[in-house]
């Protein structure tokens, strides 16, 4: 299977676990649930969950084992995706090139989509209803351990915190943006390697590699952003084209350039190809998903 027909494959494999995992989500909260499946399944690159697929077959583990912390690390995305759009957020009316949740639905309903989402997450991770594909007790507290530190206080929360501090602030160090981005959008992006890791019982070496990996592609990710919101138009975003500039939000272009932003985005994504030099072809897919994110266009 070449690479990108593998990755399709993962793609197709999560829209298949997500679908699976609301169907059998019954809430008598009929509108909360047609909203959790409007912003779940609504579209997106899952990367996330690629990236929880490759990192368990990079460590030589198997992919279905890895499927309850593929679904729970998108839905910690969706939710993170629903409440960062609200009004007393970044005020967002375009997701994915369709309404944001509260604009399809209401604001009230997007609140409690986001916290249904929250916890269904943490449900995904222990409740796997195929008991010969079931990670042990310790995997998968060592899973819900990675997922509530990097969906928390210490990770995508306290980005959007420090996020929203910085907006309209006139002299943000490029230091300082590097830490909002970092647990913003970098947090999950550890959190899937990890997860994938402990999936396939992954050594102490291949752990570290995989998270200086995905330390270094989180940031390129979000560089990526920050120049695609400058350079690209909203129908090919997907979402409101100048919207950081608009709201006066600190950005790697806006404290670079465009050039230099261009060159850090290379230049991280060359450290993460460097830090999965201790394996094999199995990481090929890695590799690939990080010259993705630094080519992509939406």
């Amino acid at each position: 299977m070449s690479l990108s027909k593998l990755i399709t494959h993962y793609q197709q494999r999560i829209e298949q676990q997500l679908e699976a995992l609301l169907v059998n989500y019954a809430s008598p909260a009929k509108t909360l649930q047609k909203a959790m499946r409007y912003a779940v399944l609504g579209g997106g690159k899952r990367i996330r969950p690629v990236l929880v697929y490759a990192s368990t077959e990079a460590c030589g583990g198997h992919i279905e084992l890895a499927d309850p912390a593929a679904c729970a690390v998108e839905l910690i995305h969706a939710y993170s995706l629903v409440h960062d759009d609200l009004p007393a957020m970044d005020d967002d009316d375009l997701r994915r090139g369709q309404p944001t949740c509260h604009k399809a639905f209401d604001e009230a309903t997007a609140i409690l989509t986001g916290d249904a989402l929250q916890s269904l997450a943490f449900q995904a991770i222990i409740d796997t209803p195929n008991d010969t594909a079931k990670l042990s007790l310790s995997q998968q507290l060592a899973q819900l351990k990675v997922l509530t530190v990097a969906a928390g206080a210490n990770g995508m929360v306290a980005g959007q915190a420090l996020d929203l501090a910085a907006v309209g602030k006139q002299h943000v160090l490029l230091a300082d943006l590097e830490q909002i981005h970092r647990h913003k959008t970098g947090a999950l992006i550890r959190a899937s390697v990890q997860l994938g890791a402990i999936t396939a019982n992954a050594t102490a070496e291949q752990h570290q590699a995989l998270t200086h990996f995905a330390d270094c592609i989180g940031l390129a990710f979000q560089v990526k952003d920050d120049i695609l919101d400058v350079e690209m138009d909203t129908s090919v975003l997907g979402k409101q084209q100048g919207a950081d500039a608009a709201k006066d939000k600190p950005t790697y272009p806006a404290l670079l350039g465009l050039e230099i932003a261009r060159q850090k985005a290379q230049d991280l994504y060359h450290e993460a190809v460097s830090a999965l030099s201790i394996f094999d072809d199995r990481a090929a897919p890695l590799r690939e998903l990080a010259s993705f994110i630094i080519e992509r266009r939406h």
